[in-house]
């Protein structure tokens, strides 16, 4: 049987330690993972400081506006077509608005999600997740190469 390889999305936090850490073991585990932090070779990924050195002074009218900005665009598209890439999604926390988004939109795409917990204020909206985890040793289970990608239906039924 050959092994099943997946293509990962990992959803963090720029300010996440674990967050290359964790793209690193999952690539040394042999799968491909989409990496916001270095997502092409020569792109160290998007930075709101690339349109505006002060951008955490902006208004809301003005953050609406930069949302705009070919930067903006070219660093969602980015991301959005690793995520229509990708068949698996790790969520590392901690993290915030952008991951949560990421992992409930992977969540309703029918994409197998796994949440990696950390110390922090408990979510019960995790729960349409398919997995939650404490370590990293439960997502190398759930990534072993003889077990498929789990079966939503199956999920749903039990």
């Amino acid at each position: 049987m050959s092994e099943k390889k997946r293509k990962i999305y990992v959803a963090s936090s720029w300010r996440n330690e674990r967050q290359p850490i964790i793209v690193g073991m999952l690539k040394a585990a042999g799968h491909e993972v989409y990496d916001f932090r270095n997502p092409k070779t020569d792109n160290a990924g998007f930075h709101w400081s690339d349109i505006d050195p002060d951008w955490q002074d902006w208004t809301p009218t003005k953050y609406r506006d930069c949302l705009s900005h070919p930067i903006a665009e070219e660093g969602f598209k980015s991301d959005m077509d690793a995520m229509e890439w990708a068949d698996t999604f790790i969520g590392v926390m901690p993290f915030g608005r952008s991951a949560s988004l990421e992992m409930g939109w992977a969540a309703g795409q029918g994409k197998e999600t796994i949440l990696l917990l950390s110390d922090g204020e408990p979510e019960l909206m995790v729960k349409m997740l398919d997995h939650v985890v404490c370590d990293w040793n439960e997502i190398l289970e759930i990534l072993a190469p003889n077990k498929d990608l789990r079966d939503k239906e199956s999920k749903k039924n039990a």
